[in-house]
């Protein structure tokens, strides 16, 4: 495992490349509505990120060299939809939720963030998975400072999550951020036998609870991206890029008006 620590010049530069996903976010928050579709909800970022001098770290992206390419600017996953949805032109309906997953790479640096929204008005259950995700991220980060280690962050969001009835997919991972979008460490959302490596400052991490309202279990979709919930139940996703420092962690993917 190759952990890179990060310049103070680097570290300025991802702030930057994080205001970016942040404000975009901001952008997608104040479209989402009944009517509109993922496919226009690209186009606004994609304009957003490009107008900012910036590169959508999403378009073009491969896993693997023989694998497709991800033909979106955003991911958009909706209702049973967990994470790498291709944005289409099917429009949101009224109680859907979306996940959007936003990357910006700006001067040799990415930034990386995800919400979920609520599409007009969503039942209450809906609204306490967003919810739930969103606090699960907020309890593990707590314990994001040099000298703690990894997977306690994992462990905290599973206990988080599943006190309140959910679960946490264990398929996919938070992951370090910086120069690739994907670097080391893997950062598991559930508990671990290990208590992996130890948190160093300068390191710049993702991390971003996927959280079914059924069971934990997904499954890969015919388009060699989108993944869904095997058993078909809503699912929310919260992340953002952190900084890892000697006392509280520094979000980077966050506008200076955020709360």
């Amino acid at each position: 495992m190759a952990i890179i620590i990060k310049s103070d010049k680097e570290i300025e530069i991802m702030r930057a490349a994080g205001r970016i996903v942040a404000k975009a976010h901001k952008l997608i928050e104040e479209n989402v509505r009944p009517g509109i579709t993922t496919l226009e909800l690209d186009k606004i970022a994609y304009d957003y990120i490009i107008g900012q001098g910036a590169i959508p770290s999403f378009k073009g992206y491969q896993t693997h060299e023989s694998g497709p390419k991800y033909p979106g600017s955003i991911c958009a996953s909706v209702n049973e939809q967990v994470i790498h949805g291709v944005p289409n032109n099917k429009k949101l309906l009224t109680g859907d939720i979306i996940s959007v997953d936003i990357g910006a790479y700006l001067n040799g640096f990415h930034g990386d963030a995800a919400r979920t929204y609520a599409v007009g008005e969503v039942d209450d259950e809906a609204k306490k998975l967003i919810r739930v995700t969103r606090e699960s991220f907020f309890e593990a980060i707590k314990f994001a400072k040099a000298g703690n280690h990894l997977h306690k962050l994992g462990e905290v969001i599973q206990q988080y999550v599943e006190s309140n009835g959910f679960s946490v997919v264990r398929d996919f991972v938070g992951h370090g951020v910086g120069k690739d979008l994907h670097e080391d460490p893997q950062i598991p959302h559930y508990k671990q036998l290990t208590r992996g490596p130890k948190l160093r400052k300068g390191m710049t991490i993702a991390v971003e609870p996927m959280v079914n309202m059924g069971d934990y279990e997904v499954d890969f979709s015919d388009d060699g991206w989108t993944i869904t919930t095997l058993d078909g139940s809503l699912s929310a996703h919260y992340e953002n890029t952190i900084l890892i420092t000697d006392n509280e962690a520094e979000i980077l993917t966050r506008c200076d008006d955020d709360e």
